[in-house]
């Protein structure tokens, strides 16, 4: 289970934010994961609450956002959405596609008080 690992750094990242700005609670942390990221949300959820306890964000709200996979066809040159890999080119039907987003997990906003 990798969401373990991926929290526990996301947390490292929050704390030290948190730290910065003076703050005594994160109330809320805010994560973009993308749809390659090989990410499931609900155990990323669950292991950001767990790696979470006694620290500055124990309670912390755990917000999730979806981004979309997006990858352009090599054959063609069309930038695509996709929800998974493996798909192809929806214009030209390649399977030549090189991933340019949505394969990453973000913290994109922590609420600290």
């Amino acid at each position: 289970m990798h969401e373990l690992t991926l929290a526990e750094h996301a947390l490292r990242i929050v704390e030290k934010s948190a730290h910065q700005a003076d703050a005594t609670r994160v109330t809320r942390i805010k994560l973009a994961i993308g749809a390659l990221a090989h990410v499931d949300p609900e155990t990323m959820r669950y292991c950001c609450e767990m790696v979470s306890r006694g620290t500055l964000a124990d309670g912390a709200c755990i917000e999730i956002v979806h981004s979309p996979g997006r990858a352009c066809c090599a054959d063609c040159g069309a930038e695509v959405e996709l929800k998974q890999l493996g798909e192809s080119c929806p214009h030209c039907g390649s399977y030549r596609l090189d991933v340019c987003d949505g394969d990453q997990m973000l913290v994109v906003d922590i609420g600290i008080v």
